[in-house]
């Protein structure tokens, strides 16, 4: 398959899968409109805030996207996002896998304010 195939498209269906799923709840309590500051020990992203019941109060999540925003790849980059692992430590590791942990990252939200 070459670069940029009319093939490689049907590849990155469904919706944007980069959103911070908030409970509404929390969505209120911290005035989040749109967009929020996620922060963790390592870093920060200003992420797409999407309110669902589906997640705890207390809990956000948010799924892993590649964060393609000014890469060389021309179909990834038609449709950037945030990318997770800017909020995680390589040197923080699940001992029994030795894996990074990428899973129950203490994080803050704020409003993001332009």
């Amino acid at each position: 398959m070459t670069p940029g195939s009319s093939t490689v498209p049907s590849l990155r269906g469904g919706s944007n899968r980069c959103t911070l799923h908030v409970n509404p709840a929390d969505a209120s309590r911290y005035g989040l409109g749109e967009q929020a500051v996620v922060r963790s020990a390592k870093g920060s992203l200003v992420v797409e805030v999407e309110q669902t019941d589906a997640i705890m109060p207390g809990v956000v999540s948010l799924p892993h996207g590649w964060g393609h925003e000014g890469g060389a790849q021309r179909v990834a980059t038609q449709e950037p996002g945030v990318n997770a692992n800017t909020l995680t430590d390589e040197r923080v590791l699940d001992v029994p896998s030795g894996n990074a942990v990428f899973n129950g990252v203490p994080v803050t939200i704020s409003p993001y304010r332009a």
